[in-house]
């Protein structure tokens, strides 16, 4: 049997966005806002997430290690992105944190991606 794993999503993972067909048919548990912890912002046709100050609202999914690995593929880890755990109601789960500070200019607000515009 497969490793479970549990995902935080933040962007065009989440439900209706363009990448959540990656996610395959992963069960979701549940939304999420974190803690006042992060910074979201917008690079265009995706979100960047870095630490800061600001709650970001997502949804938790249970994902297998082949759609891990998907995602560390999509997320261009170790390069783009990088893997980490943070804590949620539901357990530890992996959050990709983005790299290129250099490239953040526009936040968003919000901390929700699907209220961006």
């Amino acid at each position: 049997m497969q490793q479970q794993h549990l995902v935080f999503v933040y962007g065009t993972l989440r439900h209706g966005e363009v990448n959540h067909w990656h996610l395959g048919d992963s069960p979701m548990l549940g939304y999420y806002e974190t803690p006042p912890e992060f910074t979201l912002f917008d690079l265009g046709p995706y979100p960047g997430l870095i630490d800061g100050h600001q709650s970001v609202m997502g949804e938790i999914y249970v994902v297998d290690e082949q759609i891990l690995s998907r995602l560390d593929e999509l997320e261009d880890v170790p390069v783009e992105y990088r893997r980490e755990q943070i804590e949620t109601p539901f357990g530890m789960a992996w959050i990709y944190f983005y790299q290129d500070v250099s490239k953040l200019t526009q936040t968003i607000a919000s901390g929700d991606w699907c209220q961006r515009i």
